[in-house]
């Protein structure tokens, strides 16, 4: 029987984790909570959503290795080179670089700065009159950035919409909840009043993103597109939900039992 495109999209995620899971493991570094929560948000942009003209930026760079996963699991690099991920001479280093892999246009994750590249793309595209689509996918956190704001005006502006920004909404950043650090709330109606067109769903759900891409595309007034995506740091993880989960590396025991579940997931889908 053929795979539905949800149960084609949860066989890319469940590989891309595994393949980044192993990434950190072998690294004994890394930030397994933050790639953990954007996987699937990832996973569907990437395998349910982007065209061959389309480009993603990933701003939140320190979530590197799911982004070389993704690259590995669309054919982009190979196996042999996610080997080298950590390791000296490498180009998958913990940030990505600018320049030097394919579909990976800047050096990202000072963060903040992801969607004022995004929206510099996404007007010389508008300029050129391409039809191709930028997406940008940052972290919850770096909204606290004032030049996250800056391009938000700017998209708006020049009613840039090709544009669409992806936030992994974990409710977690390096030093505590968003909302102790610097309250973000109300996010959606905060977007929409600086003119984007705004919609939520689980990130972790193949279903309710297709739901929320199809409202998305039903844009009447060439806004630029927000997709706030509900999700969990260090989904998976024995520590979930914690800052803990940003930092620390995988543990032998803890890189086993994920993988288990891993494991189990794909047989429950099966």
């Amino acid at each position: 029987m053929k795979a539905t495109p949800t149960e084609s999209l949860q066989t890319h995620a469940l590989n891309i984790k595994r393949r980044f899971l192993g990434m950190y493991r072998n690294a004994n570094a890394g930030h397994v909570g933050c790639s953990l929560s954007c996987a699937e948000l990832l996973t569907f942009v990437r395998f349910g959503w982007m065209q061959p003209q389309d480009e993603i930026l990933l701003s939140k760079g320190h979530a590197a290795a799911v982004l070389y996963s993704l690259l590995a699991e669309d054919g982009t690099l190979s196996e042999e080179e996610i080997a080298t991920f950590y390791k000296d001479g490498t180009w998958l280093a913990a940030h990505p670089p600018p320049g030097k892999i394919k579909g990976i246009r800047f050096a990202t994750g000072s963060l903040g700065h992801g969607l004022s590249l995004a929206a510099g793309l996404s007007l010389g595209d508008k300029m050129r009159g391409s039809d191709a689509r930028v997406f940008c996918v940052t972290s919850d956190g770096e909204i606290n950035e004032g030049t996250i704001w800056e391009a938000a005006l700017f998209a708006a502006h020049h009613k840039l919409s090709s544009l669409f920004w992806l936030i992994d909404r974990n409710r977690i950043q390096g030093f505590g909840n968003t909302e102790d650090v610097m309250g973000l709330e109300p996010l959606r109606q905060k977007l929409e009043a600086f003119g984007w067109k705004v919609e939520e769903a689980n990130g972790h759900d193949f279903t309710e993103m297709d739901l929320a891409r199809r409202r998305l595309l039903n844009n009447t007034g060439n806004q630029p597109c927000a997709l706030i995506c509900h999700t969990t740091k260090g989904r998976g993880m024995e520590n979930e939900n914690t800052v803990g989960c940003h930092y620390l590396p995988l543990t032998a025991a803890q890189y086993e039992l994920m993988i288990q579940n891993l494991d189990q997931a794909e047989k429950k889908d099966a």
